[in-house]
């Protein structure tokens, strides 16, 4: 019978840690699930599909942003939180560029019964295409339009000759102004893309519609000479020290220099540099003026470690959460769960100790009840016949016998407690 009971008291304890160990086991797969439902809700940052070039232009600008994103084969999503605020930054930076069809994919829909004339149309039109993509490499363009007018030959007597021209309308950055060499390279790369196409015969046009490169211009001499003074102060000074502003015209130079009030102890050796970049000359009427003002900077954001720190924390804070709500409700829980264990156990003792203890003889019966507490043992006594129950309590002690027969006359505790009671203890 000993063997017994701690056999049922082994099974019921192995039961309770495996309940417990299968809960422990369980919580980070709550965690990750808390997880899961804590992330935002992504969407399409476009409403169309994006070409690759596209694709690729808007993940770059959006991967030096920071901002969070899930590339898709056509689109990327993004928290849909932030959706119009992403848009309306991308759309201020003239991000995705508008797509350009080259003159492969021009000529990918070509079939065996398109005329000649068309084939040769769209060739054209893919290769301007393909040019304007590579001058948007340029530095200091934004984007650029090109649009080739090929040669003409004179098929009759009245008609005249034509030769092939090409015009270039270029988006520039704010406050970009191209060299000369710059519109110079850009008017020879794309007379070197078309056939029979010169480079005089390029024109090129900025955002405001002026033509660039035109020989002897103000304009052209000042930005040479701009580019030239800024160059040379941010060599000897440092970059971001001073900005650098020329204006030239048939007769004068008016040169402006902003010097950051950190270096204004440098204001007389600027002055003599710029004077002397510019070739100032005063009886001419060129104007020159160095100033010490405040620059405005942008606060950089640092990442240190607490930043760092705090950007490991955040995303695990639902996961955590989860795992101490769990650890609270198994101390809550526990209490109960065990004393409603312990308590199943023991009247399962008594149940089995009523069934073999009539068969017993008193002494084996009270050696039974050895360990048992007073209310297990009123139990099994009060399950035997009056005689045996006599002879069994004569083995206890007064004090023990007493207490037992005290317990007899109360009524068996239910097998499960009372709800109110497990509350309570809980």
């Amino acid at each position: 019978m000993e063997r017994f009971i701690l056999s049922v008291r082994s099974a019921v304890e192995g039961r309770s840690r495996a309940a417990l160990a299968a809960l422990f086991l369980a919580l980070p797969l709550i965690g990750i699930a808390a997880a899961l439902f804590a992330h935002p809700a992504q969407s399409a940052l476009f409403a169309t599909p994006l070409h690759p070039e596209q694709l690729d232009e808007v993940e770059e600008r959006l991967a030096g942003w920071n901002v969070p994103f899930t590339p898709t084969q056509e689109n990327v999503l993004v928290d849909a939180r932030r959706r119009s605020d992403v848009l309306l930054r991308l759309s201020l930076a003239g991000v995705p560029h508008a797509h350009l069809t080259g003159e492969n994919e021009a000529l990918a829909s070509v079939g065996a019964l398109t005329p000649q004339s068309v084939i040769d149309a769209q060739a054209l039109d893919g290769r301007a295409d393909d040019i304007a993509s590579s001058l948007r490499d340029v530095a200091g363009v934004q984007d650029a339009r090109v649009i080739i007018a090929p040669a003409k030959s004179a098929e009759f007597a009245d008609e005249s000759a034509s030769a092939a021209t090409a015009s270039v309308r270029l988006r520039l950055d704010p406050g970009v102004r191209l060299s000369g060499e710059t519109v110079s390279g850009i008017a020879d790369f794309v007379a070197a893309a078309v056939p029979g196409l010169v480079a005089a015969r390029v024109m090129i046009l900025d955002d405001r519609g002026l033509a660039l490169g035109a020989a002897g211009s103000g304009d052209e001499d000042a930005t040479g000479v701009q580019a030239a003074l800024q160059s040379a102060l941010d060599a000897a000074f440092g970059a971001g020290t001073t900005i650098v502003r020329v204006r030239t015209d048939r007769a004068s130079t008016s040169t402006a220099v902003f010097v950051d009030t950190a270096h204004a102890g440098d204001l007389l050796a600027i002055r003599d540099l710029a004077a002397a970049t510019v070739g100032y000359n005063a009886p001419r009427g060129d104007a020159l003026a160095v100033q010490a003002v405040d620059f405005a900077r942008l606060p950089s954001a640092r990442k240190d470690a607490w930043w760092l720190l705090y950007g490991s924390i955040v995303p695990l804070l639902p996961t955590l959460a989860c795992v101490a709500g769990a650890l609270v409700a198994v101390r809550v829980a526990a209490p109960p769960v065990v004393a409603a264990a312990q308590h199943l156990a023991q009247r399962l003792r008594i149940d089995e100790a009523k069934k073999a203890a009539p068969e017993m003889p008193p002494a084996r019966v009270r050696s039974m009840l050895e360990a048992e507490p007073p209310h297990a043992a009123a139990a099994v006594i009060s399950a035997l016949p009056a005689a045996t129950a006599a002879a069994v309590l004569e083995l206890y002690p007064p004090h023990e016998r007493q207490a037992i027969v005290q317990r007899m006359h109360r009524p068996p505790p239910p097998l499960a407690p009372d709800p109110s009671e497990f509350l309570r203890r809980g």
